[in-house]
């Protein structure tokens, strides 16, 4: 009887085989990483479209838009930008995003934000408002004037378009005087859709920003509030538009994302679109404020997606 040879393989062909694997997996990791992208994108524009139609529902009932913030002089009563409760827009909206259990459990909205009786609503996060490209933290702690007041709050990436002003002018107003700017969400505003003079297909009114705490100036976002008595507490809720998003300056109030594409903004009809960081910055600021009648070109960013 003869026996068979059985050849197996030998070790040069077992490290060109793993080398051909290694290169295939090589080619395939970018192209997974590309489609799970893709669809943290369309989730994070599909958010913003589910926020714009809670602020049309707003709007409806209420014929104004929520606050950027609502703030008070607690002595006094007086408007007053670092004041209380500190509710921001985001937080009137909850009912019209399905989240009345939210507002039926945890928010007592005639208290401050910082009240104890909002405590358990400081550190809830909502997926609604956050972006899954933002991979950071689900609650932040606030610099140490904030974090005196309110220790931890739940991290969002939409904040309101404040217009093109320096949010921190806010702490320079003093108490009895409103904090207003020329964009769509501030201090105690109630802006209709009629003040818009824009156009509402012309003006953006909320946008996207990423989470940064290793910034030199670390950057966070909350759908909460603004906590009272510190100027850069405003900035939690609103954004100002005085660089272009992902802009390579230093700016803790500015907006941005981690996409590489650019940055979802919800203009004020709904609809959602990309913005790259190299739009004309004229055209920016035009896009970000609601009445100063300047001209922008019907094609300023992708649909969002």
């Amino acid at each position: 009887m003869i026996a068979r040879k059985v050849r197996g393989f030998t070790l040069v062909e077992l490290l060109v085989v793993i080398t051909i694997i290694g290169i295939l997996i090589a080619l395939l990791l970018p192209a997974v990483q590309s489609a799970r992208e893709a669809a943290r994108r369309m989730s994070c524009s599909n958010n913003l479209k589910q926020i714009g139609l809670a602020l049309h529902m707003y709007h409806d009932m209420h014929n104004c838009l929520p606050a950027g913030w609502r703030a008070y002089d607690k002595d006094t009563g007086k408007p007053y930008a670092l004041g209380e409760p500190g509710w921001g827009w985001a937080a009137s909206i909850l009912p019209y995003l399905e989240q009345q259990n939210v507002v039926t459990n945890m928010i007592h909205y005639d208290k401050s934000i910082s009240a104890s009786e909002n405590t358990q609503a400081q550190t809830y996060v909502l997926n609604v408002f956050r972006c899954p490209s933002d991979t950071g933290d689900s609650t932040f702690k606030p610099e140490d004037e904030i974090a005196a007041i309110v220790p931890k709050l739940a991290t969002a990436n939409y904040i309101g378009v404040f217009g093109t002003e320096n949010i921190h002018s806010c702490g320079t107003v003093t108490s009895g005087q409103q904090c207003t700017c020329d964009g769509t969400f501030f201090h105690n505003s109630a802006i209709r859709f009629a003040d818009i003079r824009d156009g509402l297909s012309q003006t953006f009114i909320v946008g996207e920003r990423r989470s940064e705490p290793d910034a030199e100036e670390p950057v966070f976002s909350a759908w909460m509030g603004a906590p009272s008595s510190d100027a850069c507490a405003p900035g939690f809720v609103v954004g100002t538009a005085g660089y272009a998003p992902n802009s390579s300056e230093e700016d803790a109030h500015n907006f941005s994302s981690n996409h590489s594409t650019g940055t979802h903004f919800l203009v004020g009809d709904g609809s959602v679109h990309m913005v790259s960081q190299y739009i004309d910055t004229t055209a920016f600021h035009a896009l970000c404020t609601r009445d100063k009648g300047e001209l922008v070109g019907s094609t300023f960013g992708e649909p969002g997606g």
